[in-house]
């Protein structure tokens, strides 16, 4: 918090060059905002919920755009469903360090329950908009986070296993394949939950997403390199146990869960 304070976030990438001086508080803010963003990862949702809710209004919303299954759902049961609002972004981003970030791709930020006019939603979305963010209202959540989940689903796990950044994951053989493998259960999960994706060719999509974001390290590859738990539960073992109740097989993201699994379990005995 001292170093943002005094140096800002300095930005590069498909944005420019830039940096951004930000107020910052390390702890509870003193006053109830009108917006709490919650951006930890999956794993550490509940407890970032519960560290915030001293500093919660009558009139404060909690938004999450995570990856991943469960975090909206974890947030209701701390919140309530009326103080909280989800959603997905395309934005991609990678950490180099404290305050300094590479802006690797643009792209859509879509949140909701859309709810009434000049509602917390539609306040929200102009905030959002006039910080330049593309910002779109939907009152299908969980469809659209299930279409980030598929898109997730074939990228974020092979770039942690390969080390590879997201461009290289359709172009190079091996990846393609797993790719097309693991999006293609995931999809077949989703049509069991009766999910409407916002996209007819989810393949295609994931595609595209990758040659967008090309020069991306994806956040679980960020995490592998960090020595971290990454999001892997949440992404393509969410799909797993999905399939589970559904009794849809899913062997290949059962295997890539298994394989991240691995390697968070290892990284002191990694080969170097």
């Amino acid at each position: 918090a001292r170093r943002i304070n005094e140096q800002g976030v300095s930005v590069n990438g498909v944005s420019g060059k830039y940096t951004v001086h930000i107020p910052t508080i390390a702890g509870n803010v003193p006053f109830s905002p009108d917006f709490i963003s919650i951006c930890v990862k999956s794993n550490d949702t509940r407890e970032a919920g519960n560290s915030v809710s001293s500093s919660i209004g009558p009139d404060t919303i909690v938004f999450t755009l995570q990856n991943g299954l469960g975090n909206i759902e974890t947030l209701t049961k701390i919140f309530g469903n009326e103080k909280v609002l989800g959603g997905v972004t395309s934005q991609g981003a990678t950490l180099l360090g404290e305050g300094k970030i590479r802006h690797a791709g643009e792209g859509e930020t879509i949140i909701g329950p859309k709810g009434k006019e000049e509602g917390p939603a539609q306040k929200l979305a102009s905030i959002l908009s006039k910080a330049g963010f593309k910002t779109h209202l939907t009152d299908n959540v969980e469809d659209l986070i299930w279409g980030k989940l598929i898109i997730n689903v074939g990228i974020n796990a092979l770039t942690a296993i390969t080390r590879l950044r997201n461009g290289r994951i359709p172009i190079t053989n091996g990846t393609r394949n797993i790719m097309e493998e693991a999006v293609r259960e995931a999809v077949t999960v989703a049509k069991a939950k009766r999910i409407n994706l916002s996209y007819k060719e989810p393949l295609s999509k994931a595609i595209k997403v990758c040659e967008a974001t090309k020069e991306n390290v994806a956040s679980m590859l960020q995490d592998v390199l960090k020595e971290r738990i990454t999001e892997v539960e949440m992404i393509n073992g969410a799909i797993v146990r999905e399939g589970d109740k559904l009794g849809v097989p899913t062997p290949v993201n059962r295997t890539l869960t298994n394989l991240i699994k691995a390697i968070q379990e290892t990284y002191q005995e990694r080969v170097r």
